[in-house]
């Protein structure tokens, strides 16, 4: 159960923030906002070197390895990201205006300005913006591949072990009690009823969508090796439950890997591959916030546009490379982008966390599935490529 703790600690800072926002005063709810205040200004202050820390040295590191295979599984696994972001964008296109039909949230706005207002106003500054931070990030990540050099990418890789350390130690523990408060605010303002009947509904959706796209990559996987795709997902499933328990994808790498290998994949193949997808292949993840992001906009009455979406599906897929290996951590890897791209505002992003922390084992799991599959056809095109040349 220990890596179910995070959801543990979640679920219950809402059944909490729910009880206690129906009956205490407004001044205890008001200490509530206060947290929320000062936790909410010092994420968006983290949120800039969060990208910064993980994106430079996550492509600095990219860029060593064993050539055409590295770029070969790079382009599959970004393809493969961005294609489930693609198919979660029309089908909550399609799915919502039924199944959240009657539902809004356009009167929710930030808690800490709401009915129950925080008793210190506080604003932290981030040491730069987020979009200026992105483009920080792939210079100096680029520019590192080019130079070849190592002084910089060490400096980088410190800067992202710091940053790690901070949503270890910091944003993560505090993560339910800022949810906490957040729910005891939206029950305080009487809005819980409506974010508790969209949690089960996309929930459910998120869930379909990660099957169904597991059953779309492993047709793929198995036509190219002509394997029966269902028996490559049951040799998989090992992976995939262990992901349930770990809520890591580097810490299912021993287990994905040795499945893996089970596919009739070559063993040099699998030993380069899976370490790599674990951390560039996230189709789960970017379903999942690409599913929870439409329903939060969509009760905020602001229509999703695929033109407005698929910048931030492209930036997506870049962004959660290197994400933290924590639970939780493609969602914190992205705030930035929800901010900057979306217009996310403090609630919308408290929303947004909770959201995906609730079923953060179930993308992972999908993502290292996935893994498999993309492993599989690295295996089958690499070896046609060297077999023609």
């Amino acid at each position: 159960m220990k890596g179910y703790r995070l959801l543990f600690y979640i679920l219950i800072a809402i059944i909490l923030g729910i009880a206690i926002g129906s009956i205490v005063p407004e001044n205890v709810v008001r200490f509530f906002a206060t947290f929320n205040e000062l936790f909410g200004n010092f994420l968006s202050f983290i949120v800039p070197l969060i990208i910064l820390g993980f994106i430079a040295p996550g492509i600095g590191t990219l860029g060593k390895g064993a050539g055409k295979l590295l770029g070969l599984t790079a382009l599959i696994a970004y393809t493969s990201t961005i294609v489930a972001g693609i198919l979660a964008f029309l089908v909550a296109k399609g799915a919502y205006p039924i199944i959240l039909k009657g539902q809004s949230l356009t009167t929710l706005g930030d808690p800490s300005e709401g009915l129950a207002k925080s008793f210190v106003e506080l604003d932290i500054a981030p040491p730069i913006d987020v979009m200026t931070a992105l483009i920080l990030a792939f210079v100096l990540g680029l520019g590192m591949i080019s130079i070849k050099g190592d002084t910089l990418l060490k400096v980088m890789n410190e800067l992202r072990d710091i940053i790690q350390l901070v949503i270890s130690k910091v944003i993560i523990p505090l993560l339910p009690f800022h949810i906490f408060g957040i729910f005891a605010n939206m029950t305080f303002a009487g809005q819980v009823g409506t974010i508790l009947n969209v949690f089960a509904k996309v929930f459910i959706m998120i869930i379909l969508l990660h099957i169904l796209y597991l059953t779309f990559q492993y047709s793929i996987a198995g036509t190219f090796s002509k394997q029966n795709p269902f028996a490559m997902l049951k040799t998989m499933s090992p992976a995939y439950f262990t992901a349930l328990g770990t809520q890591s994808s580097a810490a299912t790498i021993p287990v994905t890997l040795e499945r893996t290998k089970k596919l009739n994949v070559r063993q040099r193949i699998a030993d380069f591959t899976i370490p790599l997808l674990a951390n560039i292949h996230l189709s789960g993840s970017t379903i999942t916030l690409v599913s929870c992001s439409m329903a939060i906009l969509y009760l905020q009455g602001d229509p999703a546009t695929f033109v407005k979406y698929l910048p931030f599906i492209l930036m997506l897929g870049v962004t959660m490379i290197a994400a933290p290996g924590v639970p939780g951590g493609a969602v914190v890897a992205a705030l930035g982008l929800l901010e900057s791209m979306l217009g996310f505002g403090q609630t919308m992003l408290s929303l947004m966390i909770a959201l995906y922390v609730a079923q953060d084992s179930l993308g992972t799991a999908c993502n290292v599935t996935g893994d498999g599959a993309i492993t599989s056809l690295v295996n089958t095109i690499g070896h046609r490529k060297v077999t023609e040349s």
